[in-house]
């Protein structure tokens, strides 16, 4: 069966997998680690393993950069700290760094979707310094989030301010906080 799937172009879970994909959801690619730990894109997200050896899945959404180099894909994922009015405040937490294996299709896969997530972006001075405002398509749901990222130093109170003020002119949008699968953190 394998043969068939692999002449198809589907890619299947890998040996290890610690995680348990949605009914809809796709295996687009799949590599190990250096670690041991499989790293897997399906149509929803990034499945990344963690250290109790079990996996989550990461939104393409979430995603807010990824590279590939020497053999090594960085992974930076952000974090919904608060919504404001029909934006998402994100903040990003630090870079994990995954060395593969055989990474094969996967690093062109990750960064294709976090990608295609992006509908617009642009970056706003306020005070004390700016702000990335970024429309993201969630995947599995229809409509847009808008996602804004302050840069360090930058005015919490006009950050909030102007996010407000910039959600309420996009409309006709499902724009609004991402809404987790249950049993998923």
């Amino acid at each position: 069966m394998s043969v068939l799937k692999r002449l198809l172009g589907r890619t299947e879970l890998p040996a290890g997998f610690g995680g348990r994909l949605d009914a809809q959801e796709r295996v687009l690619a799949a590599a190990g680690t250096v670690d041991g730990g499989p790293l897997v894109a399906t149509s929803l997200g990034l499945w990344l393993t963690e250290p109790d050896g079990g996996a989550r899945r990461v939104g393409w959404h979430l995603l807010s950069k990824v590279t590939w180099q020497s053999g090594t894909l960085t992974v930076v994922e952000a974090a919904e700290r608060e919504a404001v009015e029909g934006a998402v405040l994100i903040a990003d937490r630090a870079p994990r760094r995954l060395r593969l294996t055989d990474p094969g299709r996967l690093p062109e896969t990750v960064q294709g979707r976090v990608e295609a997530s992006i509908r617009s972006r642009h970056h706003r001075t306020l005070p004390g310094g700016g702000a990335w405002f970024v429309q993201r398509k969630v995947p599995g749901r229809d409509g847009i989030v808008l996602q804004v990222r302050p840069d360090p130093g930058t005015d919490d109170a006009a950050v909030r301010q102007v996010a407000g003020s910039v959600a309420a002119r996009i409309t006709g949008r499902g724009v609004g906080p991402t809404e987790r699968p249950a049993g998923e953190p």
